[in-house]
């Protein structure tokens, strides 16, 4: 029988859980043997009896419990410890940042535990419902403009009263994935005007759909990469973007910053001369700070005062909605490690092009191949 552990995350403002008393239900009815750290769920306002209820054993040894895991489930990287406890052949599953913690994934490999990272999951259609990435990117989206709205000086819609008429804020939001299209949507909801500026004329439509205004960019080939994402473009074409950005930013009460490029330092897309020409008590939310941040004044976790613009740069918003980001979450690794299962024990086949895509390390090995570089390994 596959032991399975779900560990409470240790990282600081970190409140999800990688398992729900849903999902924990569903391994139990497979066969698995669940074990749940004690607390594990708190964050997420899950009690431990609610795991108990759902045939889930609770742990108060973390070191025992990690040392006899076949298969672990976190949300985070681990701390080093963690990892050294882990036995070989152990699976160990989340949003591991490889790019960020190479020294994780050399002990991984050095302990040879089987690594499977959920944001290197391919953004095929089989494996839309594994897709963690998009579905914490989505809470990040929404969450991002109701923190732009509560620290905004004025109304985000049109109101007409006694007194006069207040006009709806203006908002921009750079980058059109799943995280900016559900600002886009958070946005119209709250009665704002919204313009949107992303390289990728494909998703157009999408931002219209939802009632946004696309901002119309220079033809320079299409911004278009592997799997959606947006592909990291020339310094003339991000010139000539923040040229034409420049205007409406200026006129903007909100920027909400959101685009990336995986594997890559987020592009700069708001420079220190386009927030000076911000409006006075202008907000912006910079969605990408951890990766470098879009806009050049931004810093990971810190509130920027520049001039008269307030520049946020929230590390982990998706953990402010442990609640719904845990049952995402949990989801998405369900349907991960569902199909692996096989007459009761856990088969990784490294010919599934999703096993092979989210595989990080395996049998003492790096099998990801930008992270293998970054090693410097061959």
């Amino acid at each position: 029988m596959v032991e399975v552990f779900v560990p409470r995350e240790t990282a600081p403002g970190e409140t999800r859980v990688a398992a729900t008393p849903e999902s924990v239900k569903k391994m139990v009815a497979a066969g698995l043997s669940v074990t749940v750290e004690s607390g594990a769920g708190a964050g997420a306002h899950i009690a431990d009896t609610e795991y108990e209820s759902q045939g889930a054993e609770i742990a108060a040894d973390r070191g025992a419990a990690l040392a006899g895991a076949d298969l672990i489930l976190g949300v985070t990287a681990p701390a080093t410890a963690d990892v050294e406890r882990c036995k070989a052949g152990a699976v160990l599953v989340g949003l591991l940042s490889p790019a960020r913690n190479l020294d994780l994934v050399r002990r991984l490999r050095d302990g040879k535990v089987s690594s499977l990272a959920m944001e290197l999951v391919p953004r095929i259609s089989r494996a839309q419902a594994m897709d963690a990435l998009s579905s914490q990117a989505s809470i990040a989206g929404y969450k991002a403009v109701l923190l732009a709205a509560t620290r905004l000086g004025k109304y985000f819609p049109l109101l007409m009263t006694a007194a006069g008429t207040i006009k709806p804020a203006r908002v921009v939001v750079m980058g059109a994935g799943v995280a900016g299209l559900q600002a886009v949507a958070t946005a119209k909801r709250l009665g704002a005007v919204v313009e949107v500026s992303d390289i990728r004329e494909v998703v157009k439509e999408q931002v219209e759909s939802l009632g946004g205004r696309f901002i119309e960019l220079p033809d320079m080939g299409g911004g278009e990469g592997e799997g959606g994402y947006a592909r990291e473009m020339g310094e003339e074409f991000l010139r000539r973007q923040r040229e034409i950005v420049t205007r409406h930013v200026a006129a903007a009460d909100v920027v909400i910053c959101t685009a990336l490029v995986p594997g890559k330092k987020a592009p700069t897309l708001l420079t220190c001369e386009m927030v000076e020409g911000m409006k006075p008590g202008a907000v912006i939310v910079d969605l990408a700070v951890e990766q470098g941040g879009n806009c050049e004044l931004s810093r990971p976790g810190e509130d920027v005062t520049h001039g008269d613009v307030l520049i946020l740069g929230p590390r982990n918003l998706p953990a402010e909605t442990p609640a719904d980001a845990s049952q995402l979450y949990a989801r998405n690794v369900w349907a991960l490690i569902e199909p692996m299962l096989e007459d009761g024990a856990l088969k990784l086949d490294l010919e599934d092009e999703v096993v092979d895509g989210a595989l990080l390390t395996h049998d003492g090995e790096v099998r990801h191949a930008p992270t293998r570089e970054a090693l410097g390994t061959s």
